[in-house]
């Protein structure tokens, strides 16, 4: 029999949520004694009621609990917003720093920096010391800080900059604001540069918005604050800010808009001037005079916030006229600086610093002009078809004293007195008639005045008149063209070009027939002062405008040196004198007598397209010129009309106070016929007359009576007489065909 041992039985623990059967004290284990905590489990879904609310201490216990967790999430929300703040403000100067370090890496080392030259200025006087204009590319010359009147720095500073000299360049404060204004605008109402970031861009950068930009701008600020004193960089800006209508700096815009140096604008005038930097172009008094005002009006309100002036001195400001100014430069002195321009550069060369130009004009002859050309235009203007007038005036040094270029300088500033090339007519007959009178005719020779032919041109008197056997001198005082065409075929027309060179006309002139009644192409200056040697007794020198060049410190650049030179004999510019002279007095340019001895020749282009007066006294020669820029023709203006009335305008205003002069060996000349007709008696006057010259004079017209080798064109120049029955021309006349 085998006896088996009975299997011992396994025990279980027993877990206090399980109550065994057995109440003993078997062996038992709770969660607490677990090495880790049992997983969670997910609370199922049941019906149960909820429990009834708790009340008394116990609800008012929980009240408090459920408080303080929400101010503990509050403290932790505040906490967690400056901490996340404090982060974020880290981050963003590593990432300004990092800006500023990528677009500064981009410019050049600081120790390479200075401040540009300001470009200079040109500024233009008078004879007298007078302003005529600023040109440059500024406008004006720089002035100082405490040469300029007081109120410009300070509008500036109320409504540009109020922090100015408080802030190191930048305004944070100044910035913000601004930035708050435009966000609550919804639009850019407002920058935030300070005065000096203003001078930085306009000193260093382009115009153009960019982050770049702006950072090397603010870069470029903070090294003029470290390297110049407030008032050095509030001078710099206000010499180089941008006013408008082509003005930079105060000076110009003084100049520009009020007609005065910046040492005297007043309150008002300054509160224009600094409400224009805003926006230059669109609130210029010269194109929006309302909106100047108004703009000026917020100045003047920011300078009495900020205690610049008082409520009297605002009260006063407002109460003022409204400030006018010309839409552009209007006065005729503008074509004088223009011309100056042209001419500094080829003196000087180069022009690096501010310049001082001394001209020849006298603004006060420079006005007389432009009244007298106005004057016409404005009264004959519409009715004679004529839109456009010169004027240039000279003296015996070659000295331009007034040159008036258009009717006005604000429509067009175009210079029909230096620049237009014009057919002058019969302006130019007295070369061809100087040429005569050199080959050995006088005054007194006889030529025939009657229709004419040479080749296939047929030059004929005005109106058709001729008046028969007639002397030089009727000739050129009445214009007759059929002489004129006489005397270039009998003296050649090379010899006519090359003698109007000689006497001072630059331009090209083609050697023909026709070139004695004026049809090559010549500017007003260039004719004007081809007549000079006629005043000075046969001396040319040559035109000119600039005087003198210095610097602003005195030195000088440039200085004209007089210099003349004999064209003519003095013989030979007496008897021009004495033909000329009959032109004013009996001739076409009858209306350009008065109580001064002169003398001239008018001129009239084909279809009346340009009209001319050139005529001069021992002090002064002077040229007008009237027509239209298109070469329309005028309706019935001659020479003798609108030039002669200008010129006797403008000559009897020039001669005032000066001492009554003959011309140069001027003699008064009486013919008296004989019984040939070319047989001509000069009778000398009872009392001399001019100077030293006249006697030769006399003695040349006596001795130079028209002779057999001085011929004359027979009676019968085109008319019918050659063997094959064609008219004979003035060829055929001289040859004895």
């Amino acid at each position: 029999m085998i006896f088996r041992k009975k299997p011992k039985q396994r025990v279980e623990p027993r877990f206090a949520d399980r109550p065994s059967k057995k109440a003993a004290a078997d062996f038992a284990v709770t969660e607490d004694d677990r090495a880790a905590p049992p997983p969670k489990k997910r609370a199922k879904k049941t019906t149960a009621r909820k429990a009834p609310a708790k009340s008394g201490p116990q609800r008012r216990s929980n009240k408090r609990s459920s408080k303080s967790k929400k101010q503990n999430r509050g403290r932790g929300l505040i906490g967690g917003l400056f901490y996340w703040s404090f982060i974020l403000c880290i981050w963003g100067g590593i990432g300004v720093a990092g800006i500023f370090a990528y677009y500064g890496a981009q410019m050049p080392s600081a120790s390479t920096w200075e401040i540009p030259d300001r470009p200079p200025n040109v500024k233009i006087v008078s004879v007298n010391g007078k302003l005529v204009a600023n040109r440059g590319t500024t406008g004006g010359a720089a002035v100082g800080l405490h040469d300029m009147s007081p109120y410009i720095p300070q509008a500036i500073i109320a409504i540009e900059d109020r922090r100015y000299y408080s802030h190191f360049g930048f305004d944070p404060i100044g910035f913000g604001r601004a930035m708050m204004r435009n966000v609550m605008s919804g639009r850019l109402v407002q920058g935030g540069s300070t005065i000096t970031q203003q001078l930085a861009k306009n000193l260093f950068l382009s115009p153009e918005r960019t982050m770049g930009r702006k950072v090397q701008e603010l870069v470029l600020a903070l090294w003029l604050e470290q390297k110049y004193s407030k008032s050095q960089i509030l001078e710099m800006y206000l010499n180089r800010v941008y006013f408008g209508s082509g003005s930079y700096g105060v000076e110009a815009a003084s100049r520009r808009y009020f007609s005065k140096t910046a040492r005297d604008v007043s309150l008002p005038e300054a509160a224009l001037l600094a409400g224009l930097v805003k926006a230059p172009s669109r609130l210029s008094p010269a194109k929006n005079p309302q909106a100047a005002e108004e703009r000026a009006q917020v100045v003047l309100s920011a300078m009495r916030a900020q205690g610049m002036v008082s409520d009297s001195e605002m009260t006063a400001a407002l109460s003022g006229p409204t400030t006018k100014a010309a839409a552009y430069w209007t006065g005729s002195e503008n074509y004088v600086a223009d011309h100056v321009m042209d001419q500094v550069q080829a003196l000087v060369g180069e022009i690096k610093q501010d310049v001082i130009v001394d001209t020849t004009v006298d603004l006060s002859l420079q006005k007389f002009g432009e009244e007298a050309i106005r004057e016409l235009i404005a009264q004959n203007g519409e009715k004679s078809n004529v839109s456009q007038g010169a004027l240039v005036s000279i003296d015996g040094t070659g000295a331009v004293r007034a040159m008036i270029g258009g009717y006005d300088y604000a429509n067009s500033q175009f210079d029909r007195a230096s620049e237009a090339k014009r057919q002058p007519g019969s302006s130019f007959k007295p070369f061809v008639f100087l040429a005569a009178l050199e080959n050995g005719m006088t005054p007194n020779s006889i030529r025939n005045d009657a229709p004419i032919k040479i080749g296939k041109w047929t030059p004929e008197n005005y109106n058709g008149k001729y008046y028969g056997e007639v002397t030089l001198t009727t000739a050129l005082s009445k214009s007759l063209n059929s002489v004129a065409a006489q005397l270039i075929m009998e003296n050649g027309a090379g010899n006519v070009a090359k003698t109007a060179h000689r006497m001072g006309i630059a331009s090209k002139l083609e050697a023909n027939a026709s070139l004695s009644l004026g049809t090559s192409e010549v500017t007003l200056l260039e004719l004007t002062s081809a007549y000079t040697p006629f005043a000075t007794g046969g001396y040319r020198a040559k035109p000119h405008m600039v005087q003198r060049i210095t610097t602003m410190d005195g030195a000088i650049l440039y200085e004209h040196i007089p210099q003349s030179a004999r064209v003519i004999s003095a013989d030979v510019a007496g008897m021009m004198n004495a033909m000329m002279s009959q032109t004013v007095e009996k001739g076409t340019a009858r209306g350009a007598k008065f109580d001064h001895p002169a003398a001239g020749k008018t001129g009239t282009s084909q279809s009346n397209r340009d009209a001319w007066f050139i005529g001069y006294t021992r002090n002064l020669t002077t040229g007008v010129w009237f027509g239209n820029d298109d070469g329309a023709p005028m309706k019935g203006i001659t020479g003798g009309g609108l030039p002669v009335k200008a010129w006797h305008s403008f000559m009897v205003k020039a001669h005032e106070g000066v001492p009554v002069s003959d011309l140069p060996g001027y003699q008064p000349i009486t013919i008296v016929p004989q019984q040939r007709p070319n047989d001509l008696m000069v009778q000398r006057p009872t009392a001399p007359v001019g100077n030293s010259n006249a006697a030769s004079l006399e003695q040349q017209v006596l001795d130079n009576r028209v002779t057999a080798s001085n011929p004359r064109p027979k009676v019968g120049v085109g008319e019918n007489g050659t063997s094959n029955g064609k008219p004979r021309s003035l060829v055929d006349i001289i040859l004895g065909r």
